[in-house]
């Protein structure tokens, strides 16, 4: 029988916070009671500002530098990090990116660096997590933030749509071994949302046009943050192994794309 026990979070950690989606994921979970632990990898600044929003919530913060790709370490930094809350029931890796190239081009070591970050460092820190819910016996909630080219390729991106294709695989796995505990295992799967990844502020998200995208423009991270709150929450308890796209219908147009696509420009990426 699996564990069935109501589920109550009280603690989070939310990986790559200082910015972007994983910032509005941290304050949503604020929003919604939890403290929550932070971490940065260069923008320790912007990590401030997050535990800030996360304590004007009414929420405690504690913050950690964290790479993903210092395998050996990324136990430790959760570990510590869940020590400092009290327990760990959300985890939601958001720890991502990295630069792309034709495929004939890639060196070896380019291509470690980006499966190295969105792969590797996804798999240690959802370990990781996932030991310390099995041994609290309270359930949790794991959420993996990849990408509409979890489902899609990209030119250009192939080390990139490898990892995230990779991570999509992992969630499902994780779903069906930790289902037993409690655990639910899900991935969020974002478009091209407005934030520093995509040289953009949030604000930019209503006055861009993207002809391509069925709503019109890019999404905003707090759009984002909502559907990870969700899925963290008790509300969610029969969703898992699921990727929710949140890309505001972009996925649907592959073939609208392939027929009205004008010139061979989409080839260089």
């Amino acid at each position: 029988m699996t564990k069935t026990q109501e589920f109550f979070p009280r603690h989070a950690i939310v990986t790559a916070s200082d910015s972007g989606i994983g910032q509005a994921t941290a304050w949503a979970l604020a929003d919604a009671g939890l403290d929550v632990g932070i971490t940065w990898h260069s923008d320790e600044e912007g990590a401030q500002r997050t535990a800030d929003g996360v304590r004007e919530r009414g929420r405690h913060a504690f913050l950690a530098r964290f790479d993903a790709t210092q395998l050996e370490r990324v136990p430790r930094v959760i570990e510590d990090l869940a020590g400092e809350l009290g327990g760990l029931d959300v985890f939601v890796n958001n720890a991502g990116g990295g630069s792309g190239g034709p495929v004939l081009d890639v060196s070896i070591d380019d291509w470690r660096q980006v499966v190295g970050l969105n792969l590797d460092g996804a798999f240690a820190g959802m370990q990781t997590a996932a030991r310390l819910m099995v041994d609290a016996d309270a359930g949790g909630r794991i959420v993996a933030v990849t990408s509409v080219h979890e489902h899609q390729p990209r030119v250009t991106s192939a080390a990139y749509v490898a990892a995230k294709h990779g991570l999509g695989g992992l969630v499902k796995t994780m779903a069906q071994e930790l289902g037993e505990h409690g655990i639910t295992v899900n991935a969020v799967a974002p478009g091209e949302i407005a934030t520093p990844l995509t040289d953009q502020d949030a604000e930019d998200a209503e006055h861009t046009h993207r002809p391509g995208v069925p709503l019109g423009r890019p999404g905003k991270p707090e759009e984002i943050a909502a559907v990870i709150a969700f899925l963290a929450s008790p509300a969610a308890s029969y969703v898992t192994g699921a990727s929710w796209a949140v890309d505001g219908g972009m996925l649907q147009m592959g073939p609208q794309a392939g027929s009205h696509l004008t010139s061979d420009d989409w080839r260089k990426g």
